[in-house]
């Protein structure tokens, strides 16, 4: 088999070759065998590390996981070529001429002044698109996480006017739904007011200009680490988590992360901290 030589490696048709061989009869016998079903979890996995890469602010992992996930796509764009499904000329096609369209102020004779003016024709070209018949809400994956799935269908009824007024509106909507949580009679009914407690909880965020996905992945992180500093305390101690109190959890706790309350657990009796 023909060697790559190294100026290859720093080509995108050289990945091209690289991939195309992996897929070949003398190439790998796991990359052979690969379908799109197959390779489904490594693309978010991919994707998820990407995103990790850069919210860590590590240029140089960054550009790693991007070209982990770059694979990914040209592994797809291979098994589709392979049975005829499309070609890398359709994918190119297909995003620079969106790009093109959606852009007329860049590519055409008309101008726009501010992002919001761009987000909103950028919509109505959507629309266009996708038909007078269409709903609103095409088109958004099923896929995506819980928190930025229910974010992006309220933006996207949003710009079609259904909304609150305000913020006020949407925090007494989550108090409601909180309450019917708080009351409810059986396991169904609890699932059920979760949901709608968690919806609305994201339309407060949304109202306030925030991103609930990335509000709760930045949660989990501090937890992470207040949990391991926790662990660390208590091993320098020998002492063994589960065989303490609440009070001694909570103080323990407490001292690893300077004085900060967990965010999953009460205070201690009474709703005070030990």
């Amino acid at each position: 088999m023909k060697e790559m030589r190294e100026q290859d490696l720093r080509t995108f048709q050289g990945l091209r070759q690289i991939v195309a061989t992996l897929r070949s009869p003398q190439g790998c016998p796991w990359d052979r065998v690969q379908t799109h079903q197959s390779l489904r979890h490594y693309l978010r996995e991919e994707a998820a590390e990407a995103l990790a890469a850069l919210d860590e602010g590590d240029p140089a992992r960054l550009a790693e996981e991007l070209g982990d996930l770059l694979l990914q796509v040209l592994m797809h764009i291979q098994i589709a070529e392979e049975q005829g499904e499309f070609t890398l000329e359709d994918v190119l096609y297909s995003v620079a001429s969106k790009l093109v369209r959606r852009h007329p102020h860049v590519f055409g004779s008309q101008r726009l002044e501010t992002p919001q003016q761009v987000l909103q024709q950028w919509e109505e070209l959507k629309r266009q698109e996708r038909g007078e018949d269409a709903s609103v809400l095409e088109g958004i994956p099923s896929t995506l996480p819980a928190l930025a799935q229910a974010q992006l269908l309220q933006r996207r009824a949003a710009r079609a006017g259904f909304t609150w007024e305000g913020p006020q509106q949407a925090w007494e909507k989550l108090q409601e739904e909180l309450a019917e949580l708080a009351s409810a009679r059986d396991a169904a009914e609890r699932f059920h007011e979760l949901g709608d407690s968690l919806f609305a909880l994201a339309d407060v965020a949304r109202l306030h200009s925030l991103d609930a996905e990335d509000a709760l992945l930045a949660a989990c992180r501090r937890f992470k680490e207040s949990f391991q500093a926790l662990e660390s305390l208590l091993r320098a101690r020998n002492a063994d988590l589960s065989s303490l109190s609440l009070e001694e959890k909570l103080a323990a706790w407490r001292e690893a992360r300077g004085g900060q309350t967990p965010p999953s657990l009460p205070e201690g009796p009474q709703g005070r901290g030990p």
